[in-house]
C-alpha cells in the first residue's frame, strides 16, 4: 500500500516538473523569438490612432481617461480593456514603443502557457498538448497580433478566451453558482478587449461534444465511426442537448449586447459596408476564398501582408476550390465523428470562430487578415496534432517520421516568424514588403508615402501617393494625404482640388473638412477655411481639435474676441493633452492681443506645464515677462 503510495506520488512529481519543465521552454523559446520586437518602433497604420495621436492614451491613468475607455467607439468597436491596457502603457512607458511591444510580447507569452495548461489539464495528453501549444506561440501568422501595438486586442481577448476556457473546465468538474459567474464574468472581460469573443459560448458547446461529452455520445459504437439517425432522436440526447443550450442563454445574450453595440460603432465610424456598396454574391465569394488562403497560410506561410486589398472580381477557380474544400474537409470530419470527434470540434472551432470576420458583414477594407486567426488557429492545430498522433500510434512505423515531420514544422515556424517580424521594425519596412508580395495595395503604396513624407521626402512621397490614388480613386485617407503632401511641395491648387475631392466623398467626417480649413488656412485663404472649420464643428461637437482649429481660423483673421468661445470649449473638452496645451497657448495669445497680460501669462505657463516643448507658448511667455518683469 505505502509503495503504490510511494509510487503514485513519485509520478505525480514527475508529472508536474514536465509540465514546468514544458511551460519554461515555450517562455523560453517564445521570447526569444519575439524578442526583437522590443527594439521596434510604431508603425504608420492604425498605431497613430490607437497611440500615437491619441491625446486621452498619451495622457496616461486619469479619472478622465478610464471614463473614455469605457464610453469610447472611437475605432469603431467598444474595447475599454484594450483601452485601458494602452492607457497603462503609455503610463508606464509614455511613448517609448519597446515597452508597448514588451507588453503585447508578456500577454502572448501568457497565451502560449495558459493555452497548453488548459490542453493538459483537459485531456492529459502532454506533448500533445505541448506541440499546439508551441504552434500557436510560434506560427508566423500570429506575428501580425504580437509586433503590432495596435492590435494589443488580440492578445488580451485571447488571454480572456483562454481564462474562459479553464475556469469553464472547473464548472463542468465541480458545477456551482460561483464556478458558473467567474465563466461568463471571465467571458464579459474578454467581449470588453474585442468583440470577436462572440463565438466562445459555441465553442463552449463544441468542448461539451468532445472531450467533456456532456451530450453523452457513444464514442466508437458504431462502424466506421458514422452516426446514425436514432443518434438524433434519442430522448436523452435531446433533452441534453437543449439543457446545455439553455445553460449557455446568458453568454448569448451578452454576445447580442455586443453585436448590437458594434453594428452601432461600425455604423458611427461609417465604416460598415452596405450591400449596393458590396453585394452579397461578392462577399461570399471573398470568404470562400479567404477560408481558402488561410488554410494554405497556415501550412504554407509565405507572402504574408499586414493589408490584403479586396478583390471585386475573383477568378471562379479559388471560389470553387475554396467551396469544395469546405464542404469535403467537413463531410470527412461528421465521417470520423464518432471515432475521432477531436476532427469535427477542432474544424468547427477554425471555420465558426473565424465567421466574425469572414466578410459575410464586412466591416472594413481588408479581404483577410493574418491576425484573425490568432484564435482560429488553436482549433486547427488540435485537429492536426490529435490526428498526427493517433496515426502514429496506429501505424508504429511512421512515428518517427511524423515526430521529425512535427519537429521540422516547428521549426520552419520559428524560422519564417523570425523573419516575418523583422518587416515590423519600421513603417519602411513593413511598407514596402506589402508592396512587394501583393498586387495594388494601394494602403501600403499610401502608408510608404506618408513615411517618405514624415522623412522629409515629399517629392518621392507624391510618387507613392499617385499610384495608391490611381488604384484607389475612392479612398478618401488616400486622397487627403495626397493633397496635403502637393500642398507641402508648394502645389498649392492642385493640393486644395484634391482635398475637395476626398471632402467630397466623406462629406459626413469631420476630420475630413478639418484637414481642408488647415490647408486652406495655410494658404491664406481664411474665409474658406473658418466654413470648413465651422462644418467639422458641427459635424463633431465633441472635438476639441475642431474648436481650436475654428478659434485658430478666428485668430488669424483677426478676431480674437470671437476665437476665445472655441478656445475655451476645446479646453473643455481636452483639458489635459497636446490639443488642450495648444488651447492654452492660442487663448494667451488672444488675451495678449486684449491687453489682458496676466491671465495671458496664466494660461502660457500652464500650457508649457503640459507640454514643456512649446516653442510657441514659451516665445510668447518670455515676450509679455521681458516687456513687463512684474508678470514674471
Amino acid at each position: 500500500m505505502n509503495q503504490r503510495g510511494n509510487e503514485t506520488g513519485v509520478n505525480t512529481l514527475y508529472w508536474r516538473h514536465r509540465v514546468a519543465l514544458i511551460c519554461v521552454g515555450l517562455v523560453l523559446v517564445t521570447a526569444g523569438l519575439y524578442w526583437p520586437v522590443t527594439g521596434h518602433d510604431f508603425v504608420n497604420i492604425d498605431d497613430p490612432r490607437f497611440v500615437t495621436e491619441n491625446a486621452q492614451v498619451q495622457a496616461g491613468l486619469t479619472w478622465p481617461g478610464v471614463v473614455w475607455a469605457f464610453q469610447s467607439v472611437y475605432t469603431e468597436a467598444w474595447q475599454p480593456l484594450t483601452w485601458f491596457s494602452h492607457i497603462l502603457d503609455c503610463q508606464i512607458y509614455g511613448l517609448n514603443p519597446g515597452g508597448h511591444h514588451l507588453t503585447s510580447l508578456l500577454w502572448h507569452l501568457a497565451n502560449t502557457v495558459l493555452l497548453f495548461l488548459w490542453l493538459n489539464g483537459l485531456t492529459k495528453s502532454t506533448w500533445r498538448s505541448a506541440f499546439v501549444a508551441a504552434f500557436f506561440a510560434w506560427h508566423p501568422l500570429h506575428v501580425e497580433s504580437v509586433a503590432w501595438v495596435c492590435e494589443r486586442k488580440d492578445v488580451l481577448s485571447a488571454f480572456f478566451w483562454l481564462a474562459t476556457l479553464l475556469a469553464y473546465t472547473r464548472y463542468v468538474g465541480k458545477p456551482g453558482a460561483a464556478a458558473y459567474a467567474l465563466v461568463l464574468v471571465l467571458f464579459a472581460l474578454g467581449l470588453m478587449s474585442k468583440p470577436m469573443m462572440v463565438t466562445l459560448p459555441c465553442v463552449l458547446l463544441l468542448l461539451d461534444f468532445w472531450p467533456f461529452n456532456r451530450w453523452h455520445v457513444n464514442f466508437g459504437a458504431t462502424p466506421h465511426g458514422r452516426p446514425t439517425l436514432a443518434d438524433f432522436h434519442n430522448p436523452s440526447v435531446i433533452r441534453k442537448t437543449v439543457f446545455l443550450v439553455a445553460e449557455k442563454i446568458p453568454f448569448f445574450l451578452l454576445v447580442l449586447g455586443m453585436t448590437a453595440i458594434t453594428l452601432f460603432a461600425q455604423k458611427a465610424g461609417d465604416s460598415l459596408s452596405s450591400l449596393a456598396s458590396l453585394p452579397l454574391k461578392v462577399r461570399v465569394a471573398n470568404a470562400l476564398v479567404s477560408y481558402l488562403d488561410y488554410l494554405t497560410t497556415t501550412f504554407w506561410p509565405t507572402g504574408l501582408a499586414y493589408f490584403y486589398p479586396y478583390s471585386f472580381n475573383l477568378p471562379l477557380a479559388p471560389v470553387v476550390g475554396g467551396a469544395l474544400i469546405l464542404l469535403v474537409l467537413t463531410a470527412c470530419a461528421l465521417a470520423r465523428v464518432r471515432r475521432q470527434p477531436y476532427l469535427l470540434v477542432g474544424w468547427l472551432w477554425f471555420v465558426g470562430t473565424l465567421v466574425p470576420t469572414i466578410g459575410l458583414v464586412q466591416f472594413c477594407i481588408q479581404a483577410r487578415a493574418d491576425r484573425y486567426t490568432y484564435i482560429p488557429s488553436i482549433g486547427f492545430f488540435m485537429m492536426v496534432v490529435w490526428g498526427a498522433t493517433e496515426l502514429a500510434e496506429r501505424r508504429p512505423a511512421m512515428k518517427q517520421f511524423l515526430a521529425g515531420l512535427g519537429g521540422l514544422a516547428l521549426a520552419g515556424c520559428l524560422a519564417v516568424s523570425s523573419v516575418q517580424l523583422s518587416y515590423w521594425k519600421d513603417s519602411m519596412s513593413l511598407s514596402r514588403h506589402a508592396i512587394k508580395v501583393t498586387e495594388n495595395n494601394y494602403v501600403a503604396l499610401e502608408s510608404l508615402g506618408r513615411t517618405l513624407s514624415s522623412m522629409g521626402q515629399p517629392q518621392r512621397a507624391i510618387t507613392f501617393f499617385a499610384q495608391a490614388s490611381a488604384v484607389a480613386p475612392t479612398w478618401p485617407q488616400g486622397q487627403f494625404n495626397y493633397g496635403f503632401t502637393l500642398g507641402l511641395v508648394g502645389q498649392t491648387n492642385e493640393a486644395i482640388e484634391r482635398l475637395r475631392a476626398a471632402v467630397n466623398l466623406v462629406p459626413g467626417v469631420a476630420a475630413g473638412r478639418s484637414f481642408l480649413g488647415l490647408e486652406l488656412l495655410k494658404f491664406g485663404r481664411t474665409d474658406e477655411a473658418l466654413r470648413e472649420f465651422a462644418a467639422a464643428a458641427q459635424l463633431d461637437p465633441r472635438s476639441a481639435d475642431a474648436q481650436l482649429q475654428w478659434g485658430t481660423a478666428l485668430a488669424k483673421n483677426n478676431q480674437p474676441a470671437e476665437a476665445m468661445p472655441h478656445f475655451l470649449e476645446a479646453l473643455r473638452l481636452e483639458p489635459r493633452s497636446p490639443t488642450g496645451a495648444l488651447a492654452h497657448c492660442r487663448l494667451a495669445q488672444a488675451l495678449q492681443h486684449q491687453g489682458k497680460l496676466g491671465d495671458a501669462v496664466q494660461h502660457f505657463r500652464e500650457a508649457l506645464r503640459q507640454t514643456p516643448n512649446l516653442a510657441e507658448a514659451k516665445t510668447g511667455l518670455d515676450a509679455i515677462i521681458s516687456a513687463h518683469p512684474e508678470l514674471r
